[in-house]
């Protein structure tokens, strides 16, 4: 069956929990302005598409943090507190340091359940951290000191100078820490991670760590756990604490591949993804053109279209090319594992991020978190300014939940829209990309205008300029969805297509009616010839 691969199931790990997020990494000489950007995808079927926001704090002497687990939301204790935190907006915060993430899981014996958890890592850093060095310092050290309490994870660390990848594995239930490797990915290079450890050899000699940091144990306590015993310089993280399976392939590095055969020729690596070679993909590749922004939320919205991953082709999509799959990420039918594509856009997406870090923009201006919810591919990117003092209503914590439904909450207008087009994706898609398309093209007219009016402000008016603006923006692209799904709940009614007399004016359709001012009969669309031929052997015929 096209594009469904199989592999005996006793030859895969366990890796459900772990096949989720995804990021992008751009560095500043691989981009068209010198900017640095990276992206995220928060990507569970429990998550819900809020805007995190915490602004700078002074705290008393004594002062404890709590640490609650990110993902389940149990309590894991609480550790001192410092003096001062920065504001932080999603996952940037005021001085543009940037972290996003994405679990691997790796060897199980490994996974911690006390300390902290990856999450409460991430924002602990940000509320602490000015760059990327002191980051890694601060989540490892932490980790050390009071336990690690999740699975293997990837980190995209960036500020603005540096991208560093820092990967992480606990010690297991008995032993408090981790093992750790972190290097740099060069200022001319694009990379990518998503739920595969990527950092194989290091080199060891780069004692002034330049260019690479490793925790002091990481090849001993290897030896030590019986899972390598060769040379030194020949030791892999990768391989070591996260071996490759064919999840790991096909599910996981396809991504990355996707993300890089935008900018390299990577047609050698598809039977890499596809699980029928073990030349490993490179860690980072120098891209063929300078990386844009609207470049990098195109590839957010990838669903491996015009490849042989395409999740949108095949009789698993359907009459109308839908990208949904049921279940989980495959199944199992006598005895035999199967895997669907898994894109970087996806349904479950909670939010997701493309952090625009600017080096040469004035402190008080700073990098832009361009902030989406739900799925990326029939989803927007909001621009918020890393120095507001305030999130938009419709992205705040708290307006709806998962199981709460808010007609306010931009997360569940952008769902709307998602999940009524992906029954008749191919048809409805073009309507949605067009609205993307405008959207994109009047946020990024607005943002040098943005950025000269406050570059002479005060800092604390600029900080309520932008943050004005950024909720603006955030609240007019959800009322924009809202009409686009009132648009598309009329056109595509009972399945078939209203006619139309011209494109939409203000999100309204304009629609066909007879002389009479009444609506006239529907285009009523077969399905495609393809479709029928499968269907044609089960129905009547005269």
């Amino acid at each position: 069956m096209k594009h469904l691969l199989s592999l005996l199931a006793a030859l895969l790990l366990a890796v459900a929990p772990a096949l989720a997020c995804t990021n992008l990494i751009a560095g500043r000489q691989a981009t068209d302005n010198g900017h640095i950007y990276i992206s995220y995808a928060a990507d569970s079927y429990s998550l819900y598409g809020f805007l995190r926001f915490q602004p700078a704090a002074d705290y008393e002497e004594g002062a404890m943090r709590p640490i609650t687990d990110w993902d389940t939301g149990k309590p894991l204790g609480q550790i001192p507190q410092v003096r001062h935190t920065y504001s932080v907006v999603g996952n940037m915060n005021e001085h543009q340091l940037t972290i996003g993430e994405t679990t691997w899981g790796g060897r199980e014996e490994l996974y911690g359940e006390t300390g902290i958890d990856y999450g409460s890592l991430i924002y602990i850093a940000l509320e602490r951290c000015r760059t990327a060095r002191e980051a890694i310092d601060c989540i490892t050290s932490l980790a050390q000191t009071y336990g690690y309490a999740s699975e293997g994870e990837s980190f995209t660390i960036a500020d603005t100078q540096e991208v560093w990848i820092l990967e992480l594995i606990g010690k297991g239930k008995t032993e408090k820490g981790c093992v750790w490797v972190a290097t740099r990915i060069p200022d001319d290079c694009i990379s990518a991670h998503a739920n595969q450890a990527r950092i194989t050899t290091i080199d060891f000699s780069d004692k002034r760590h330049k260019n690479w940091m490793w925790a002091d144990d990481v090849v001993s306590f290897a030896r030590e756990k019986g899972y390598f015993d060769g040379k030194e310089r020949d030791f892999s993280f990768s391989d070591t604490y996260n071996p490759l399976d064919f999840s790991g392939l096909y599910v996981c590095e396809a991504r990355v591949w996707s993300f890089f055969r935008r900018y390299a020729d990577m047609e050698q690596y598809l039977d890499y993804v596809m699980g029928r070679s073990k030349e490993r993909m490179p860690l980072y590749v120098r891209p063929n053109h300078p990386v844009t922004l609207q470049e990098m939320k195109e590839a957010m919205r990838d669903q491996y279209e015009g490849t042989a991953l395409d999740i949108t082709q095949g009789i698993a999509a359907g009459p109308w090319n839908s990208k949904l799959r049921y279940g989980s990420l495959g199944f199992k039918l006598d005895s035999v594992q199967y895997w669907y594509e898994r894109p970087i856009a996806t349904q479950q997406t909670g939010w997701s991020f493309v952090a625009q870090i600017r080096p040469n923009a004035p402190d008080h201006i700073g990098g832009i978190f361009w902030f989406g919810v739900d799925d990326a591919a029939t989803s927007m990117y909001m621009p918020m300014y890393c120095t507001i003092n305030d999130v938009p209503e419709c992205l705040k914590e708290g307006n709806g939940d998962l199981y709460t439904y808010s007609p306010t909450s931009a997360f569940w207008t952008f769902n709307k829209v998602a999940n009524y087009a992906y029954s008749k994706y191919s048809r409805m898609r073009p309507d949605i990309r067009l609205v993307q398309q405008q959207w994109d093209s009047h946020l990024a007219a607005l943002i040098p205008a943005i950025d000269n009016m406050v570059m002479h402000m005060s800092v604390e008016d600029a900080r309520e300029a932008l943050t004005s603006f950024s909720c603006q923006q955030a609240e007019a692209v959800t009322n924009a969805w809202k009409k686009l799904f009132e648009y598309l709940l009329v056109k595509y009614l009972d399945g078939q297509e209203r006619k139309e007399t011209g494109a939409p004016k203000n999100g309204r359709g304009q629609f066909l009616r007879n002389d009479y001012g009444m609506p006239v009969g529907p285009n009523r669309l077969n399905f495609p010839d393809a479709f029928l031929r499968q269907i044609a052997p089960q129905t009547a015929h005269e």
